[in-house]
């Protein structure tokens, strides 16, 4: 089966001589993560010798060190090499997404022209870890392909409605403001016609700094004069629900600094904060615990796909509810910090699902 892979490349150029830092990044990143060289060489497939070049070699390029190395005590970045570690970690949660999106997009358009097709299933769904793992699984699977573009909650109701996908992703908040997100959906959601897929839940809330220097605790921490937070984008659903957060807790978003500041996925948000350039931001606790981060719970999400009634039946669909009804899928989705499956792959109607979700 044809997949298509997108990748950001680092190239640095002195004197028109441009150098490749992906593996340098890695070996870095490992450094950083271990503290020990002889880690940074096996995860790189590299003796010990090449990496200890490769390090002095990049020393040299940039005229300082990236690692000190003391007798007894392992090896640790400099300031500089943290820096260009976490320049790298925010760049891929940035860049991730959207350069997937960009393979879907170029896979679409040639696939036609190719012999022996898989059935193609169209997903468009906001990100997040659970979707990731999803399409881990359907990829591994012949005969299937998956489009999946990461879109937000809204704009894939949208999406579906108006055929232009075969799955869409939604997700609603616990608590209080869970009407607020049923009556959005309301608005996009065929009684007749379309169909809800539970799938996990997740938790949500504030992501900050190891041990949690400013002893950040509730929404209202994020107005201290010393809080530096970073926010999702506006077309997101993570930025919908924060905002309504801040709404019902009469916080006025214009006193927090850097609200205005904003990444396009939890990855990314959560990178910021990790590499010390912002101390808190909302989003998912598996994005937190994937860099380090120290993670305040705020409220519990549900998320749901939606399709047509129709397509149940047909394509690849009824292969893909096995999967997500396996107890590997969801032994998979366990590991994942913040996330349980919860009913996965149990199918209920719009009418139904309305009337046993509209309070949680």
């Amino acid at each position: 089966m044809l997949q298509i892979e997108i990748e950001a490349v680092w190239r640095f150029r002195r004197e028109g001589n441009p150098r490749t830092a992906v593996i340098m990044l890695g070996v870095l990143n490992e450094i950083r993560r271990t503290g020990k060289i002889t880690s940074a060489a096996k995860d790189a497939h590299l003796s010990y010798r090449h990496v200890w070049n490769l390090i002095e070699q990049w020393s040299e390029f940039f005229g300082t060190p990236l690692v000190e190395t003391q007798r007894g005590k392992g090896s640790k970045l400099t300031p500089f090499g943290e820096r260009l570690v976490w320049a790298g970690e925010r760049m891929q949660a940035r860049l991730g997404p959207q350069l997937e999106n960009l393979a879907q997009e170029l896979a679409s358009e040639i696939k036609p022209f190719l012999e022996q097709r898989p059935s193609v299933i169209r997903v468009h769904a906001s990100h997040g870890f659970a979707v990731a793992k999803l399409r881990e699984f359907l990829d591994r699977e012949p005969g299937i392909g998956v489009d999946l573009r990461y879109v937000s909650n809204q704009h894939s109701l949208v999406s579906l409605a108006q055929g232009a996908c075969d799955l869409s992703g939604l997700h609603l908040p616990h608590g209080a403001l869970r009407a607020q997100g049923i009556k959005a959906a309301r608005e996009w959601l065929d009684p007749r016609e379309d169909r809800i897929i539970s799938f996990v839940t997740r938790e949500m809330g504030l992501m900050v700094a190891r041990g949690n220097p400013l002893r950040i605790a509730s929404l209202g921490d994020l107005t201290g004069p010393k809080v530096r937070f970073v926010n999702r984008d506006h077309d997101s659903g993570t930025r919908l629900l924060f905002d309504q957060l801040l709404a019902a807790n009469g916080i006025d978003e214009s006193r927090i600094n850097g609200a205005q500041q904003i990444e396009f996925t939890h990855a990314a948000v959560a990178a910021y904060v990790a590499s010390g350039m912002a101390d808190a931001s909302f989003g998912v606790e598996a994005a937190a615990r994937h860099f380090g981060l120290d993670f305040i719970r705020l409220l519990t999400e549900d998320y749901f796909f939606v399709c047509k009634r129709a397509f149940l039946d047909t394509g690849p669909m009824p292969r893909i509810l096995e999967i997500v009804r396996s107890a590997d899928f969801r032994a998979a989705v366990a590991t994942l910090p913040g996330y349980v499956p919860s009913d996965t792959g149990t199918v209920t109607g719009v009418k139904a699902f309305l009337e046993m979700h509209a309070v949680r």
